[in-house]
């Protein structure tokens, strides 16, 4: 079994496309469903962010999987599998491990080191285990996922050696509205984006901010730790009248702030800076073009944050990630061969065991002792004897190559392949 990874991000499609293929919570079940229901998918799970969409499968083979999963994504955007194929990206085994390692350490992210994918991926692996299609596999996996991402980010600054989206889009307001100091702010929103929205603009010191959501009861809480208004989105228009800043990431299927909205709220030629961080976008994109309006989005941002360089920090991060990525593939090849070495000792003792049997029918009058005797140096000779194979089938586990040491130890032993299918079913269960 192997662990399969087909997605599409900001670095393989634009903007637009991604839009399509954008999920909410129950969307983002559903794929996880309609993957784990592939022919040759046993777990599954869905990493879903604002620029990222990627299908974590762990499969019985390659050829078949990869087309099956892929089609899932191609049915969603809507498109042809020609158009949809240059967008997507595949990676496999070794190669899907090295990806989500460098997901999580947000060497991948627009914004590099931004820390929000941490808890997208926690996301990922608690939907998957509440729907019951994450098993040992992916769960071991996305658990050492996790700790990567947190020593990338303990033992470097990667988290401020970029700009998040939210600071990188603020920089650019500068030129319509000002220093962001005694600003008013509107957020639309109360999920993670909003938060980090919220924190931004209440550190650079706007003057106001009010936070506005669909549930208002989200809004409080956000409001209240950051010392901000609450509003209801259903005043949005009256609200935007006030603000100077539009911050918009509600997560919404559909349009949120409309061309109407906006010139009525800009009319007599007041400036407002508006930007929709939301996938799918939550502006209508013709904003853009009423007098005093700035809108920027993530299409944008990700133009000029593609080409941004963290320098030291992202070298570290590398060099963490590649550790990481060799020890977890190292301890996978060892645990690999487990079963067999297992299976290989349990049928050296079945065979000690049957001769001890045959020894005491001949020598019906051997006493206590003296079998005792025979069957310690018995085991002992059968240990000695597979020591050196079984360490050593261990150590070249580690080594690359289209060798499996396992399966010739198996060969070479004429093993029941029963019973090592039985001691990785106790393994996995265990």
């Amino acid at each position: 079994m192997s662990v399969l990874v087909v997605g599409m991000s900001h670095k393989s499609a634009p903007v637009s496309l991604l839009e399509r293929v954008a999920l909410d919570g129950d969307g983002v079940h559903k794929l996880i469903d309609d993957v784990a229901a592939c022919e040759h998918v046993t777990e599954a799970t869905v990493i879903a962010t604002c620029n990222r969409l990627e299908i974590y499968a762990e499969v019985d083979r390659f050829h078949g999987s990869v087309e099956e999963v892929s089609r899932l994504l191609v049915e969603r955007a809507g498109e042809s599998t020609e158009a949809m194929l240059p967008h997507l990206y595949v990676h496999y085994d070794d190669g899907a491990v090295s990806h989500l390692f460098q997901v999580v350490a947000g060497l991948e992210s627009m914004a590099v080191g931004e820390g929000q994918i941490l808890g997208q991926t926690r996301d990922a692996l608690s939907s998957g285990q509440e729907i019951g299609t994450v098993g040992p596999a992916l769960n071991l996996l996305f658990q050492q996922a996790l700790r990567v991402g947190k020593r990338a980010r303990a033992e470097t600054d990667i988290d401020r050696a970029a700009p998040s989206l939210v600071s990188a889009a603020l920089d650019r307001t500068h030129a319509a509205v000002g220093d962001l100091s005694g600003k008013r702010v509107l957020v639309l929103g109360a999920g993670a984006m909003a938060g980090l929205a919220t924190a931004t603009v209440a550190r650079r010191g706007a003057g106001s901010v009010t936070v506005a959501n669909r549930t208002t009861g989200n809004a409080d809480r956000l409001a209240a730790e950051y010392g901000a208004r609450a509003a209801a989105l259903a005043d949005l228009e009256a609200e935007l009248a006030l603000a100077d800043v539009l911050v918009s990431c509600t997560g919404s299927t559909g349009l949120v702030v409309s061309r109407e909205v906006v010139a009525a709220a800009t009319a007599g030629g007041r400036e407002l800076a508006i930007i929709d961080l939301a996938l799918p976008h939550d502006v209508d994109p013709t904003v853009a073009e009423l007098p005093g309006v700035t809108l920027i989005n993530l299409a944008e941002l990700a133009e000029e944050l593609r080409d941004s360089d963290a320098g030291r920090e992202v070298l570290e991060v590398r060099r963490i990630v590649a550790q990481e990525v060799s020890a977890f593939l190292g301890a996978r090849r060892q645990a690999s061969v487990t079963p067999t070495v297992v299976a290989l000792r349990s049928m050296a003792t079945s065979v000690v065991d049957a001769e001890m049997e045959r020894l005491a029918g001949r020598l019906p009058d051997l006493d206590d002792a003296t079998r005792a005797e025979v069957l310690h140096t018995v085991r002992r000779v059968a240990d000695k004897l597979l020591h050196q194979p079984t360490v050593r089938v261990k150590e070249l586990a580690n080594e690359t190559g289209a060798v499996s040491y396992a399966a010739a130890l198996a060969e070479l032993f004429a093993l029941d392949p029963e019973a090592v299918d039985a001691v990785t079913r106790a393994e996995g269960l265990s």
